[in-house]
């Protein structure tokens, strides 16, 4: 089933990504027939009202749900693999909070709302995250254990968001503009800031792949790697630059979306086995279809009204926490 699975596999992921994308743009406040997206798409008319909309608004909006949902989810399992965690993700570990306080302050404090800056903040946020919260971690009796990371991500992200409220009450005109984005979204985002980005996706995602074989060996456990040749050491600085590079690009265009890099590998790992060489494209595929979906529902639950993305992957992804919780530790 797993080998039928991988030859039909990436048909079945692209043609739910391209189904899912025409659907994304179509859906919200006003509904728009495929065709005219098709149309808008392919032959675009700027007199045409719903063409523009779907060009300036809704087209931006559905590749920014695509390449945050395909990043986060790449990163979890990268994640998860190396550390052998079930419970690894980049919103566990701390690393979404320390990009989100990064960029906070940054942008309150020194005013550094360029563009092409915000990646750069959100990166050093996010390793900083990460070795709070490894370091707390390894200090406990027992070492850093799955448990004990997790006690420690949420400690350290419920101080981290202590430190963004307050900062948001000391001036909140200057910080207005980031309190729907530090609740995840996708809407309203600049297409600068994606650009910007674009390049530590796309950069992200090759690294990914490229070590996928060498996380797949050390997946098995740290002799069976070395056995293999794999030097584990360099292998992890790799992948921790990969994981905070997609984490800080992932927060500067949609601000922190948890549980993404949770679920997705889990529901993976279920359809491709244990291989990282099919896990890490399938996350992404898979991931980008996940985040379509969750953002079609953002507007229309409650219709006209809109529910923030990052609400609706914390309502679907913190029950699945939980079941990982009871089965897994």
């Amino acid at each position: 089933m797993t080998l039928r699975l991988t030859m039909l596999g990436p048909i079945m992921v692209i043609g739910s990504i391209l189904v899912l994308f025409l659907w994304h743009i179509a859906v919200g406040a006003k509904s728009i027939p495929i065709l005219t997206v098709a149309e808008s798409l392919w032959h675009f008319d700027r007199t045409e009202f719903d063409h523009v909309v779907i060009r300036n608004l809704r087209l931006p909006r559905a590749i920014f749900a695509v390449t945050v949902g395909a990043s986060l989810a790449v990163a979890g399992s990268l994640m998860q693999g190396v550390t052998r965690n079930p419970l690894a993700e980049p919103g566990l570990l701390g690393l979404l909070a320390g990009a989100s306080f990064a960029v906070v302050a940054a942008v309150g404090f020194f005013g550094l709302a360029t563009p092409g800056w915000i990646p750069v903040v959100a990166a050093a946020g996010a390793l900083g995250g990460a070795v709070l919260v490894w370091t707390i971690a390894a200090r406990v009796p027992g070492g850093a254990t799955p448990l004990s990371l997790i006690l420690s991500g949420a400690a350290v992200t419920a101080f981290l968001g202590a430190l963004i409220t307050l900062m948001q009450l000391m001036d909140e005109q200057t910080f207005e503009s980031l309190r729907v984005w530090l609740t995840g979204t996708l809407a309203g985002r600049r297409m600068e800031v994606f650009v910007w980005c674009l390049p530590w996706f796309i950069g992200g995602l090759i690294i990914a792949i490229a070590v996928a074989r060498q996380v797949t060996a050390l997946a098995m456990g740290e002799e069976t790697a070395i056995g293999l040749g794999v030097d584990i050491a360099r292998l992890k600085i790799i992948v921790l630059i990969c994981v905070v590079v997609l984490t800080a690009a992932s927060v500067a265009v949609a601000g922190p979306l948890g549980f993404v890099g949770l679920v997705i590998p889990h529901v993976v790992r279920l359809l491709v086995g244990s291989d990282y060489r099919l896990i890490v494209p399938y996350s992404a595929g898979i991931g980008a279809a996940y985040l379509l979906v969750v953002d079609i529902a953002a507007r229309l639950v409650l219709a006209p009204a809109e529910i923030s993305t990052g609400i609706v992957t914390a309502l679907l992804g913190a029950p699945f926490f939980v079941w990982l919780v009871r089965t897994r530790l």
